[in-house]
């Protein structure tokens, strides 16, 4: 049921640190709902992933009640009740065992119909409700945490509610150095799966063969699941941002975009690299690559403690701007990274050590069918950057390079 990737001492240090800055208020955190689908797994609300380990249980909250006289019940796990004949179905469950409660890390663990008792008594002590989910646009349905905490103080006189909405999304930005071994783990995992289809490509092979290659370099190296549906796009395609399809055939002179990132134990890498299909560039292919490649290096380089990703996009907009294919760079710089492909952080947030970000600069210059993107994770660190993915050709003469040596068998 828990993912052990990380250490069960790392998960409770984490909901420890939700209980110090709830400092009284309660809070509560829900795993999201739903039956497993048909095509693929079902995932839980990231922020509960975070604090839990726990994939498997739908229905499932941790409730954080500070002022619970019984340290035991300060930190709740909350399960859904067992139900042998779905069970048959979707996988048999647990009992509520002290062996559940060891493996877990909670010292109390409750089905799910104990939540309105135990958060109204919550509620009636602290007389205050933080919200932690991320708050909805007004055109949302509100905040599931909010729902409940609404119809609480309707009921609780003198209780309020408290917006805490960016608490575990400040935690999440500095990763541990457990959740940094496994980016690099995924890092690793995509590298072989970049370098499969650098091996692979030439003209008239099929966009959806460069994707298998790709997948089955992941899955060499253990990922179970891809961090994202990768985009394989050549030709005009290679000017679509999120091209999907990734089933038409190649042609001479046509550039490719690969962009991909394995998944491995619970964490992503976002890599994306671009390809000439013919192995060597065009020298108006190589002009433009040039351009957003030293726009990348800028923008890598702006990437430090106490900057902002505002400050990075800046960097690197700039060369492509002064080289004259401004207009032509149609996205932010990058994002970040971790348990999601894109992991919760603003651009205006300034960057710590331990933060892990991508750059990836582009320029889509579609009546050319020129599209180029480049991208990197960057680890900032106490100096400056660490590129994490660095063992991953990108210059053009190390692309051109390795798109010589013959595919793996």
């Amino acid at each position: 049921m828990i993912d052990t990737a990380i250490k069960i001492s790392e998960y409770q240090a984490r909901r420890k640190k939700v209980l110090v800055a709830l400092k009284g208020s309660v809070g509560l955190v829900m795993a999201g709902d739903g039956a497993p689908p048909l095509r693929g797994e079902w995932f839980p609300n990231f922020d509960f992933k975070y604090l839990t380990g726990i994939g498997g249980e739908p229905g499932a909250m941790v409730l954080f009640d500070s002022t619970n006289p019984d340290p035991k019940k300060r930190c709740v796990l909350l399960l859904k009740p067992v139900n042998p004949e779905m069970d048959v179905w979707d996988g048999y469950r647990d009992l509520v065992t002290e062996k559940l409660r060891q493996s877990t890390g909670f010292g109390a663990i409750f089905r799910t119909n104990f939540l309105p008792r135990l958060l109204g008594e919550a509620a009636k002590r602290s007389k205050s409700m933080s919200c932690l989910h991320p708050l909805s646009t007004y055109t949302q349905p509100v905040s599931p945490d909010l729902e409940i905490f609404q119809k609480l103080t309707a009921r609780i006189p003198g209780s309020t509610i408290i917006d805490q909405s960016q608490l575990l999304t400040n935690l999440r930005m500095v990763k541990s150095p457990a959740e940094i071994k496994h980016i690099r783990s995924a890092i690793k995992a995509t590298a072989e799966g970049i370098d499969r289809v650098l091996r692979a490509a030439k003209p008239g092979i099929n966009e959806r063969q460069l994707h298998n290659a790709l997948l089955s370099g992941f899955t060499d190296m253990g990922a179970k699941v891809v961090a994202f549906d990768p985009i394989v796009g050549s030709g005009i395609r290679s000017t679509i941002l999120h091209y999907k399809e990734n089933d038409q055939a190649t042609a001479a002179g046509d550039l490719m975009v690969l962009d991909s990132g394995a998944e491995i134990n619970g964490y992503a890498a976002d890599i994306t690299r671009t390809i000439p299909i013919s192995g060597k560039f065009t020298k108006r292919q190589k002009h433009v690559y040039e351009v957003v490649l030293k726009s990348q290096k800028a923008a890598i380089a702006a990437v430090k403690p106490g900057a902002t990703m505002m400050q990075v996009d800046a960097a690197s907009r700039k060369v492509i701007k002064d080289a004259g294919f401004g207009d032509y760079y149609l996205h932010g710089v990058g994002h970040h990274m971790g348990l999601e492909t894109h992991d919760p952080g603003a651009h205006s947030v300034k960057l710590r050590p331990g933060m892990v970000v991508t750059i990836e600069p582009g320029v889509y210059i579609k009546d050319e069918a020129i599209g180029i993107r480049l991208e990197d994770d960057i680890l900032v660190t106490k100096d400056g950057r660490q590129n994490l993915s660095s063992a991953i050709p990108i210059t053009v003469k190390d692309i051109e390079a390795a798109m010589k040596l013959k595919p793996k068998k």
